[in-house]
């Protein structure tokens, strides 16, 4: 048997992307196979892809010529949450732009169609939802021009349920709603404190609007700015490549599968400033996130 320890970095990823992220060259097909028919198992016992797995648990993978020809000792060019046949859910990397740029740097879309064709599934990409170039985590990419309009109007009609954490700089209250208007329109933003540190603290923030860079502004108004965030107050992080604000779940809805969370681990140098800001392990910081998560997708 080939066996996995989780760690922190893989922390909420699902047992399906798991083995999509070990052998980046298999099929959809063959993942959920290897799941199914319980030659892949979650701490000894079969699991389901979409499972999600903790840090210290153990997946072991039957030996199989097959199997270890997929392996790869590199982790894939575009780290793939999900995926089925209209979507891919990606976990974006801080600092990467969502599209092409005046400066001609690499950029998420043009990425994700590169890695594609190179795993000769080639489709042209669009996106669903937009994150900030310095913001880390979640984002939907269609397959089809007629997956973004359906997923497109389903965010228009319905949103998405997201859940961000936040590592902000200052002392918040342990919970509170920010109800500040932005643009002239009404804007909500919840937040709950689950890592204190020295002079700041790691958030679990819902965002019940969609206004441009609402988290970013909310937090600044009340003087807990995202770390790292030089517009909004946040000073500079040195080495971080982006500023503290991770896009960590999201619940979709499918037209077979229907509503579903998939969960973005952090970036390991997030996890790390984390860590070194509050004085908490790494272990404790996932194992906060995961006590803090709220149940059955609904608002913290």
């Amino acid at each position: 048997m080939l066996t996995f320890t989780i760690t922190p970095h893989d922390h909420c990823r699902r047992l399906e992307s798991l083995l999509r992220t070990l052998m980046p060259q298999a099929t959809a097909g063959y993942t959920r196979k290897l799941i199914r028919s319980g030659a892949a198992k979650l701490n000894g016992a079969a699991g389901v892809p979409d499972i999600f797995l903790s840090a210290g648990d153990c997946v072991t993978l039957k030996e199989s010529a097959a199997t270890i020809a997929l392996l790869s000792e590199c982790r894939p060019a575009l780290d793939i949450l999900y995926e089925d046949e209209r979507i891919a859910v990606v976990n974006k990397p801080p600092g990467l732009p969502m599209h092409r740029t005046a400066e001609q740097e690499p950029n998420l879309v043009e990425l994700g169609m590169v890695y594609m064709a190179q795993r000769n599934t080639p489709c042209k990409l669009y996106p669903v939802n937009r994150i900030d170039r310095g913001t880390s985590g979640v984002v939907i990419l269609a397959k089809s021009s007629s997956s973004a309009g359906m997923y497109g109007r389903q965010v228009k009609e319905i949103g998405l349920d997201k859940l961000y954490l936040a590592l902000a700089a200052g002392e918040p209250d342990e919970s509170g709603m920010i109800a500040i208007p932005l643009d002239g329109k009404d804007s909500e933003t919840r937040y709950r404190v689950l890592v204190r540190g020295k002079r700041c603290a790691l958030l679990a923030v819902t965002p019940l609007s969609g206004r441009m860079h609402q988290i970013r502004r909310h937090l600044e108004s009340i003087g807990v700015p995202v770390m790292g965030d030089k517009r909004y107050g946040g000073g500079k992080l040195e080495d971080y490549d982006g500023f503290a604000l991770h896009s960590f779940r999201t619940i979709i809805v499918g037209p077979e599968a229907g509503a579903q969370a998939v969960c973005a681990p952090l970036p390991a140098g997030l996890l790390e400033l984390c860590a070194r800001c509050t004085g908490v392990t790494e272990e404790g910081i996932v194992a906060a996130i995961t006590a803090g998560l709220p149940e059955n997708g609904k608002p913290l």
